[in-house]
């Protein structure tokens, strides 16, 4: 949600703001609701006050049993006019809030501008492609070929982009799981929160994910909707809250199931484990002072990225351009892990800094001087479990069609050299 005090004392610059994240000048519309608003405002208060003081004069009146008909009378008209101005005044804020709801986060002043995901700006970049005496195999080959994953199962129970891990393929999901989790708590300060799988329409209101994005989530009736990542309710926790100014930097993770719909994917990554209905995550989320939030964007990534590291598996960094970001971010670090059988790059955690962008929409603050302040909200992917998957497969896979274990993960396989 935007600062509408913002957008009042700087709307070319909102509107150059917008017009890089894709969406056309609409300060002008936005300013001209909001002035029609605060009239009719104006207008409520000045009938409330009089109605008021006419209250006041009738009991003087009746007190000297005087004849208060004309006040009377005065106040039935006041009442109308208040019904209709009320009526008007939730017209107008739900126009308002229509424009504003749906408009995107203004990007950081450090966020590259650009059209598309051919502007992103590398960063930075950790370790090596390894080097085989073979060509490398895509991971749904590596699976199939084990026995270890079954897409076609998968689809006859639940329909396309869906599929059954077994044995050691369902143990290392686990391991992974237990690892990331183990690796941010312990080593990365953040800590682990169990989060409900369902939530209503105003946590996902909050992370910016509704009213715009429904076609991309899975609703499962009376006002609740399967989560599309944990960041919806770890982000929701502080939703309608003061906090001290003693409980943050509050940095949360947590490992759930996620549901999308891939609304926007058709034809994209049919095959294999890229783009899934349902995939598991372990995700982070701080809670920080204004101050803060770019120091913590960095150390979020240096969290997400120290997975990889423990792994040993080569990636680069990319800093996403203004049409390439989330809804709600201002800033995005995307993590790409390098796919020896795809021969290419492919996103494993993004790290957002969202300012107090989501923390509007969910009234959530924190006491500072005296004065109530919108905390800033980040999340990233720390990181997608079943990426991390399909990496190990190629990254580790072996000329006699096995799979190495990476050193970081043997101890939940009982210190073996291979899945099989």
């Amino acid at each position: 949600m935007h600062d509408i005090n913002f957008i009042r004392d700087n709307p070319i610059a909102f509107d150059n703001a917008m017009k890089q994240r894709g969406e056309i000048p609409v300060s002008k519309k936005i300013i001209e609701l909001d002035e029609n608003k605060r009239k009719t405002q104006t207008i409520l208060q000045k009938n409330l006050s009089e109605k008021n003081l006419l209250s006041k004069s009738i009991g003087d009146i009746k007190s000297k049993r005087g004849d208060a008909s004309k006040e009377f009378k005065r106040v039935e008209e006041i009442n109308s006019e208040i019904s209709t101005l009320k009526e008007l005044e939730i017209i107008q804020n739900d126009e308002l809030n229509a424009i504003l709801t749906r408009l995107p986060n203004i990007p950081d002043d450090t966020t590259p501008s650009g059209k598309s995901e051919k502007d992103n700006i590398f960063y930075k970049e950790w370790g090596h492609k390894p080097n085989f005496n073979f060509k490398p195999k895509k991971h749904f080959e590596i699976g199939e070929n084990l026995n270890l994953m079954n897409f076609d199962i998968a689809t006859r129970m639940s329909g396309s982009r869906f599929v059954v891990l077994k044995g050691q393929l369902s143990k290392l999901e686990r391991a992974l799981a237990n690892f990331m989790l183990d690796m941010h708590t312990f080593s990365n300060g953040y800590s682990e929160i169990n989060v409900p799988l369902l939530v209503k329409d105003n946590a996902l209101f909050g992370t910016g994910n509704l009213p715009k994005f429904s076609e991309d989530l899975f609703s499962a009736g009376d006002n609740h909707w399967l989560i599309p990542t944990a960041e919806v309710p770890l982000t929701n926790i502080v939703r309608e809250q003061i906090l001290n100014e003693n409980e943050l930097p509050m940095r949360l993770t947590s490992y759930s199931p996620c549901f999308r719909s891939e609304a926007g994917a058709a034809g994209k990554d049919t095959r294999g484990m890229l783009r899934q209905h349902q995939f598991t995550k372990v995700e982070l989320v701080s809670i920080v002072e204004p101050s803060q939030s770019n120091d913590e964007l960095e150390r979020m990534l240096k969290s997400a990225e120290s997975i990889l590291q423990e792994l040993d598996i080569h990636y680069r960094v990319m800093t996403l351009c203004t049409s390439d970001m989330g809804f709600s971010a201002k800033k995005t670090y995307d993590i790409e892990v390098w796919l020896p059988g795809e021969n290419n790059y492919r996103e494993i955690s993004s790290c957002s800094n969202c300012g107090d962008f989501q923390a509007r929409r969910m009234n959530s603050r924190y006491k500072f001087n005296n004065k109530n302040i919108f905390v800033h909200t980040l999340n990233g992917s720390g990181i997608a479990v079943g990426r991390t998957i399909i990496a190990i497969l190629e990254n580790y896979q072996t000329d006699t069609g096995n799979v190495s274990i990476p050193k970081a993960l043997k101890k939940y396989f009982d210190n073996k050299d291979t899945l099989l």
